[in-house]
């Protein structure tokens, strides 16, 4: 294989990068193609898995091939076809083999010849033969490449649960057979949320480094949005696909003003609409009301809207809570879900007064997954605030500062519990 540079102009620190960028720009790519001819997902992060590490042996001697990708296909492809002589036997080993050889045939020397087949993958991950609860956390790891304590936390349960429910998963994909296809019309609405799920947590993940200072999440929402516009080109007739699509554009046309020039976290309400990205929020409009015209409202629609509610501010109108409170009000009871509830319990306290948003907090108080849910406790700390509570505002500040991973949160935070003080 051609190599791009002689190895003594390639430092080691470069190739580690460019490894770990073609980790994170082509991983569930690649293990894709491998396993929707093996239907073996875990037999392909495997291999792959083996295929960077002999990259980080070899790379540094020989010079980074002109196609990272394809050579690390063609490694991966090649410890497959070893695993298999390892794990089988006799007539077996030999049918696997000649599948293998055969699906494996063509030579991939370039990125672009490398089919890409994460839909499929993603479908396949969320087949009704896969329990529901592991079908988001499977297409995450699968497509995405997050390891399972990274998944555990975003759907809080503990590493070794996810780990175990995510090795079980892949093995029915195996042992059932699961085809790696789009499925038809018939099927799609038991599976489509799944794969639409799993491609809103990679953006949720990507949207908390809104720098791209973390080289893990690092083009993981922009990866999420063209998953969504894939999925919403090839099932344009399904509104949620289409309003997924339009709240991630939504979130995303107002990723800049987080941060002044000073890298400080700005929240919503303190953000110049100036520095929205008008074109991104007018398609994520647009997208929202060709979804509302199919009449088939959903949860991302729903999501949506609450975004365009806010975002009325770039036409000079005050952010529409009543709007806000209503949509927050459908969503929790169509999802139940306590996160949407502390945004239905936050947007009442603008409606309704703080005494009444914290009633609401105060009745999602025992539920365990909030324990550690740090925006909870920093709608808990902002309400008991405008109650006058300073002390049981501290707490909560304190608590909300404990639990935030972003520094710049936590420095946000920090300031408005010493305004707390001083007032």
């Amino acid at each position: 294989m051609l190599l791009s540079a002689p190895v003594d102009s390639e430092p080691i620190d470069e190739i580690r990068q460019t490894a770990e960028r073609v980790a994170r720009e082509s991983y569930g790519k690649l293990v894709a193609f491998l396993s929707a001819r093996t239907r073996d997902v875990a037999g392909a992060e495997d291999a792959l898995s083996d295929a960077f590490a002999a990259a980080l042996v070899d790379w540094p001697r020989t010079g980074v091939p002109r196609s990272p990708e394809g050579w690390l296909m063609t490694v991966a492809r090649r410890r497959q076809i070893d695993a298999v002589r390892h794990r089988e036997s006799g007539e077996s080993a030999a049918a696997q083999l000649r599948f293998l050889a055969l699906a494996f045939v063509e030579p991939l020397e370039d990125t672009d010849t490398i089919p890409d087949e994460r839909l499929a993958l993603m479908f396949a991950c969320a087949h009704p033969a896969i329990e529901p609860a592991i079908r988001a956390p499977l297409t995450r790891q699968a497509v995405l490449g997050f390891d399972a304590a990274a998944i555990a936390s975003a759907f809080l349960v503990s590493p070794t649960t996810m780990g175990q429910r995510l090795v079980r998963a892949k093995t029915k994909i195996k042992q059932a057979g699961i085809p790696f296809r789009v499925p038809g019309r018939d099927e799609m609405p038991d599976r489509l949320d799944a794969v639409l799920e799993a491609i809103y947590a990679a953006y949720a993940e990507g949207w908390t480094d809104p720098t791209g200072t973390d080289a893990r999440r690092r083009n993981l929402a922009d990866e999420a949005i063209w998953l969504g516009r894939l999925v919403a080109s090839l099932l344009s007739d399904e509104a949620e696909a289409l309003g997924l699509l339009s709240l991630m554009l939504h979130s995303h046309g107002r990723r800049r003003a987080r941060r002044n020039a000073a890298g400080e976290y700005v929240p919503l309400a303190e953000q110049n609409p100036a520095s929205w990205d008008a074109h991104m929020i007018d398609e994520a409009d647009s997208l929202l009301r060709v979804a509302g015209d199919k009449h088939a409202i959903g949860r991302y629609q729903l999501e949506a809207a609450v975004q365009s509610a806010h975002v009325v501010r770039r036409h000079g109108r005050p952010t529409d809570w009543d709007a806000i409170e209503q949509l927050y009000a459908a969503l929790s009871t169509m999802t139940e879900s306590p996160v949407v509830a502390v945004n239905h319990a936050v947007a009442v306290g603008h409606t309704r007064g703080a005494w009444t948003g914290l009633a609401m907090l105060d009745q999602l108080e025992s539920d365990p997954r909030l324990a550690q849910y740090q925006p909870y406790w920093a709608a808990r700390a902002d309400l008991l605030a405008r109650t006058g509570d300073k002390a049981a505002a501290d707490g909560a500040f304190q608590r909300a500062i404990g639990l935030e991973r972003d520094p710049s949160v936590s420095a946000f935070l920090q300031r408005r519990r010493e305004t707390l003080a001083l007032s």
